[in-house]
């Protein structure tokens, strides 16, 4: 069979063959009168085999040691070859998420253009100062799209830097919550806590809320303690199991407390939040040190109904307790009477007199 035939069948070119047989790697088996190549049936299957080795990404030197080494060993080169198409597809990954950014920023123009590119390297400088620069020194009124800072809040480990790209994302003109919404289910518990604090940081809406609500319950204090302060603040009752458990577990049960206060203002979040702190105090794993905390937790919530249960708690069996619970009785009672000493208000009408008085 000839270079031509050959050509047609396998689909490969006649440059190529002479090619592979310039390097050994297909040489026909022998040659015409007139000195053409000439190929065995052998000789195509062989052709097909450095084709289909080809298609696996393997180079023309592998595949020859393929072919000829005895002592080949087949597990190990497609050990090479999933470590080097796994570096490709990282890389590959890596232009695509630039290309998008790019492409959300809706460039109008080629500076627009080398403006993003530029904002990329900064943000991936392994300078942290260069880092921080990048979003705080961009020229008064100069956009940063927010797609790219989001993206790069989820992988910065600086925490400076990355409360500068939490402000950055907060201001910006554009939407990242998509990107920090879906780093809140990620695998690795670090890229959620950036994700939760940097949702926790940006204006307050609704999607902003439901994304929050949903990692309520994840499994690393760190992200549903975020996630309930920053739902507690915004007046979401929903947060409120998360914040007592804090107060339970000790985890920034300060800030957990005063959120529980600033909701017991509402009458019927009251009764739930008491309903749950006396719950947690009955339990059989309350030790001292949750006591005093929940203790805590009570002082900073209104209505009479803490008292009854601080005055209990001054009874406790451990001094400790005890004590912490007696001070803040007193600190309950003196508000109590300041609030009835307080003169009504004095309404506008110029004589100085409250208007029941009048």
């Amino acid at each position: 069979m000839l270079i031509g035939e050959v050509a047609r069948r396998s689909g490969v070119s006649p440059r190529m063959l002479r090619h592979y047989d310039a390097l050994g790697l297909v040489r026909p088996t022998g040659r015409t009168v007139g000195g053409y190549r000439a190929y065995s049936a052998e000789d195509v299957r062989r052709i097909f085999h450095v084709e289909s080795l080809r298609s696996l990404g393997l180079s023309l030197k592998q595949i020859g040691r393929a072919l000829e080494g005895p002592a080949f060993s087949p597990s190990a080169l497609v050990g090479d070859l999933i470590r080097w198409t796994e570096d490709r597809l990282e890389r590959e990954r890596e232009l695509l998420a630039r290309l998008r950014a790019i492409d959300a920023s809706a460039p109008a123009d080629w500076q627009d253009v080398l403006h993003v590119v530029s904002l990329m390297q900064g943000l991936d400088s392994a300078s942290a100062a260069r880092r921080q620069q990048t979003v705080l020194g961009r020229p008064e009124g100069a956009a940063l799209p927010a797609e790219l800072l989001a993206g790069a809040v989820l992988s910065e480990s600086d925490p400076v830097v990355a409360g500068a790209l939490r402000w950055a994302l907060a201001r910006s003109d554009g939407d990242g919550l998509a990107t920090l919404a879906a780093g809140l289910h990620s695998d690795d518990a670090d890229v959620r806590r950036r994700a939760v604090l940097a949702i926790a940081a940006l204006p307050e809406t609704p999607a902003a809320s439901e994304a929050l609500a949903e990692v309520l319950g994840d499994a690393d204090p760190t992200v549903r303690g975020q996630a309930a302060l920053a739902l507690g603040g915004r007046g979401v009752g929903a947060a409120v199991p998360a914040l007592v458990g804090m107060v339970v577990e000790g985890v920034n049960d300060v800030d957990a407390a005063e959120v529980l206060g600033a909701l017991s203002r509402d009458p019927d979040r009251a009764e739930r939040i008491m309903a749950a702190l006396v719950g947690e105090l009955a339990a059989p794993s309350a030790g001292p040190a949750t006591r005093i905390r929940l203790a805590q937790a009570l002082v900073e919530l209104s209505g009479d109904a803490p008292l009854e249960v601080l005055r209990g708690l001054a009874r406790d069996d451990d001094r400790a307790v005890a004590l912490v619970a007696s001070a803040f009785v007193g600190v309950l009672d003196k508000r109590s009477a300041e609030d009835r000493d307080d003169p009504p208000p004095v309404d506008s009408g110029g004589d100085g007199r409250p208007s029941d008085a009048r």
